[in-house]
């Protein structure tokens, strides 16, 4: 008897060890469901458009930097046009960020938030890969590297979208979806994407506890990797951002206005 009691609890530890397990990634991700009330309200305030969370301004400074460089890889594309559908896919980055980045300095304004002004260090690690590419290693990095990351973006955007309850946010999340699958089909419509790369990157991101990995071109060009700021004149590309529209789609908009709880 006294075995079969310290069999069973055995067992009852092993399955309530399980369950903790479970249960931890709820509890260790703010901002998500399932988080308990006081962590979502520690990083969150109050704005005229509702409650603006730790996520949902993580996602607009996102979205700034990804036109960030996204935009000169554009227009980069466009200048080099090695062939047609490079060129189309580029010009479709650069009317695309263009618009996106008008409507993300529009909402930061309205919520009073600084933006970056320059790409990060990866990603000027990844225009400068691009720069310095020739022939078929700038198509194959041009398309794998820009459709990576949109698919990074993508998942981010639906997450948000989904989650936030922010009006400013959930419209700024619409535009990007909208334009992000516009930018990966006009990469994939190049024939340079590798998909089985791609799914790869996804598998590992999955399994990863640290969260996803950095889009990277193709496994024989391992110069992509990140990079350390180069000096101004390191030759890449530049892109002149256009001014803020005048207010967000669909949203009276009458200037900045932030609410403390």
């Amino acid at each position: 008897m006294r075995h079969l009691w310290s069999g069973t609890g055995l067992v009852l530890t092993a399955l309530a060890a399980t369950l903790l397990a479970l249960l931890f990634p709820v509890w260790s991700y703010a901002d998500r469901s399932g988080t308990p009330s006081a962590d979502l309200a520690a990083g969150t305030v109050a704005t005229r458009w509702g409650p603006l969370s730790a996520a949902d301004r993580d996602f607009v400074v996102r979205v700034r930097l990804a036109g960030l460089w996204e935009g000169p890889a554009g227009q980069q594309a466009v200048e080099r046009a090695p062939n047609a559908a490079i060129k189309a896919a580029g010009q479709h980055l650069v009317d695309g960020h263009a618009f996106l980045d008008a409507r993300v300095r529009e909402v930061a304004t309205g919520l009073r938030m600084e933006l970056p002004d320059r790409p990060n260090a990866q990603q000027r690690g990844w225009l400068r890969t691009l720069t310095a590419d020739r022939g078929a290693a700038y198509e194959r990095d041009f398309a794998n590297l820009l459709r990576a990351s949109h698919g990074a973006v993508f998942t981010l955007v639906a997450q948000i979208r989904a989650g936030t309850r922010n009006s400013l946010v959930r419209g700024l999340a619409d535009d990007a979806n909208t334009t992000v699958l516009d930018h990966m089909a006009m990469l994939e419509a190049t024939g340079s994407v590798d998909f089985d790369a791609l799914a790869q990157d996804g598998a590992a991101a999955t399994a990863s506890p640290t969260g996803p990995p950095p889009p990277t071109p193709g496994a024989a060009v391992p110069s992509a990797a990140p990079l350390a700021p180069g000096p101004p004149d390191s030759g890449e590309p530049s892109f002149s951002l256009p001014p803020a529209v005048s207010r967000p789609k669909g949203e009276a908009f009458d200037g900045p206005d932030l609410h403390t709880p």
